[in-house]
């Protein structure tokens, strides 16, 4: 029996063969793209990567009427470093409508957060207004994800390679990935363990990437965690979705780089 990811893949496939035939004309990427490993490396504090996310396959809607031009200026005055919008529709009840409407409100990094497997997915992202997009080890050959990471550099977009696991770090070293991200949630199970970014933060810092903490972070104590594991920043979703105060929430959650929570 296949798993939840599996099944994901398998959408993106038909999603993809559907962009293909549709044959959409993808304008000139003229407009320059901002830099979330830029941001990132002039942060004093542990950066916040704050996502538009309305629902998931593991918990169901999380906050579906939200409007995401008015939650992305809400992170970008709270502080936000740069900001994460989900794009899948059938698993997130996301869209690339929502990440345009985020870009046409802030002028920070965005991420599209997707299942990556092919470059006209990327066409459509860079097209949409992201700077960033997620290439996810763990559904990747080597092969494949340099290829893509190649083509969104070509493009003018930065890639956060999402990790789980040593062998999927093992593939993100390879194409030497500057920027990866170690998903606290098992894609398969999708059970959430920060022992994951304390196991494989120090590994990824040793190899002089950069490091983002991903999921399943509800506390400062969290936060604290990833930092001291070798965390730049962290990407928070669900905490920020159903925050009725987000700029306390964003205060509790301001950790600086170095200190008591990193080894300087």
């Amino acid at each position: 029996m296949g798993t939840i990811l599996d099944s994901i893949i398998e959408r993106k496939k038909t999603e993809v063969e559907d962009l293909k035939k549709a044959a959409e004309v993808f304008p000139e990427f003229s407009i320059k793209t901002r830099s979330l490993i830029k941001a990132l490396r002039e942060a004093e504090n542990i950066a916040i990567i704050s996502e538009f996310k309305r629902a998931s396959p593991s918990k169901g809607d999380i906050n579906i009427n939200l409007n995401p031009g008015q939650q992305a200026k809400l992170y970008a005055e709270a502080g936000a470093t740069a900001i994460s919008v989900l794009t899948d529709k059938k698993g997130f009840k996301g869209s690339f409508a929502d990440l345009r409407k985020v870009r046409e409100e802030v002028d920070l990094p965005i991420l599209c957060k997707d299942f990556m497997i092919d470059k006209i997915q990327i066409d459509k992202a860079r097209s949409a207004g992201a700077d960033v997009i997620l290439l996810i080890a763990a559904v990747l050959s080597v092969e494949k994800m340099a290829e893509l990471y190649n083509y969104a550099a070509a493009i003018g977009l930065e890639c956060l390679v999402e990790i789980h696991d040593q062998a999927d770090l093992e593939k993100a070293l390879e194409i030497k990935a500057a920027l990866i991200g170690v998903n606290n949630r098992n894609l398969k199970s999708f059970e959430v363990n920060l022992e994951n970014t304390e196991k494989l933060g120090p590994l990824v810092k040793k190899a002089g990437a950069l490091l983002i903490s991903e999921s399943g972070m509800k506390t400062r104590e969290d936060i604290a965690r990833a930092a001291s594991s070798g965390a730049s920043g962290v990407l928070i979703g669900e905490t920020f979705m159903t925050s009725s105060d987000i700029k306390n929430t964003f205060a509790q959650f301001s950790i600086p780089i170095v200190g008591d929570f990193h080894e300087g």
